[in-house]
């Protein structure tokens, strides 16, 4: 029924050049649905890295959604950090840092910014998710054509993965995790850490799963260059992390989640109107 390729943390600057070019091959290879981008597509906010990243993304094809990362900063301009810290990033890629989104029949994503120019706290490269923004980003989910994909889209993941290599620490992610949840998300899908994972959110029926993609960077961590594909039917959707051995991308993981039934149904889904309780609360 539909088909999504994630790429995340490319990191022009330090790219794989060999494995964002089978990417590309890739990508134009396999009909998807949406070529979704999950931040850090640059290493330092560099104007040149910014450049290289904008070709390689517009090569991609279309439709395709990008969103920001905690890289994707002017990394040693103060002033762009302070007072427009996303400007360089909607210039190359055309793309709003807040409130962006894609829709169509067979899926919907919505981005949602977790990474900062600075923050009140010593690492900067930390999350940090905006609750009035979270609220927004569930509203525009609940009204998701019946029978889409929701997916809700930011850079650092909302909770922590165990045996991960590094962790997000997102500010109030458990909270918004569970209001996208509450809100009938399927799935949040997030870059950051450089490895693939897959796991359901505790929450409910737990059919709404947090989904984690690799690097096609240099900067591993434990893991190869590779990014996930996203398949799904009636029943299942089906995480696939592939990795770069050096010639071509081959399956290196895979996860089969069951899918929730309820937004399949315009009687079942959640309200597009009436937000759910732990939205309230959030307002």
């Amino acid at each position: 029924m539909g088909r999504v390729l994630q790429f995340s943390d490319v990191h022009f600057g330090c790219e794989h050049k060999r494995a964002c070019a089978a990417a590309l091959d890739y990508a134009h290879a396999t009909p998807n649905d949406l070529v979704l981008i999950t931040g850090d597509i640059t290493q330092k906010g560099f104007p040149d890295e910014f450049t290289a990243a904008g070709e390689w993304m517009r090569a991609m094809p279309e439709p395709r959604f990008v969103i920001v990362g905690n890289h994707d900063v002017p990394y040693w301009d103060a002033i762009a950090r302070v007072f427009h810290p996303w400007r360089a990033f909607e210039t190359a890629t055309g793309f709003p840092a807040h409130d962006g989104q894609f829709c169509s029949d067979a899926v919907m994503v919505r981005g949602v910014v977790t990474a900062r120019g600075w923050q009140a706290r010593p690492n900067w490269s930390k999350g940090v998710i905006d609750l009035d923004q979270t609220r927004r980003a569930a509203e525009a989910l609940r009204q998701a054509p019946i029978g889409a994909l929701r997916i809700l889209a930011c850079h650092h993941p909302l909770i922590e993965m165990v045996g991960t290599p590094m962790t997000g620490d997102v500010k109030r992610g458990d909270e918004a995790a569970l209001i996208f949840a509450e809100a009938g998300v399927d799935l949040i899908m997030t870059g950051h850490v450089h490895v693939p994972f897959a796991m359901p959110i505790p929450l409910a029926d737990r059919c709404s799963y947090a989904v984690g993609c690799g690097t096609l960077s240099h900067r591993e961590r434990g893991a190869p260059p590779g990014f996930n594909q996203i398949d799904w039917d009636a029943k299942t959707i089906t995480v696939t992390a592939l990795a770069w051995d050096g010639t071509s991308y081959r399956s290196h993981q895979v996860w089969r989640l069951p899918r929730r039934q309820d937004t399949r149904k315009a009687t079942t889904a959640p309200s597009p109107v009436e937000p759910g309780a732990l939205e309230k609360a959030a307002v």
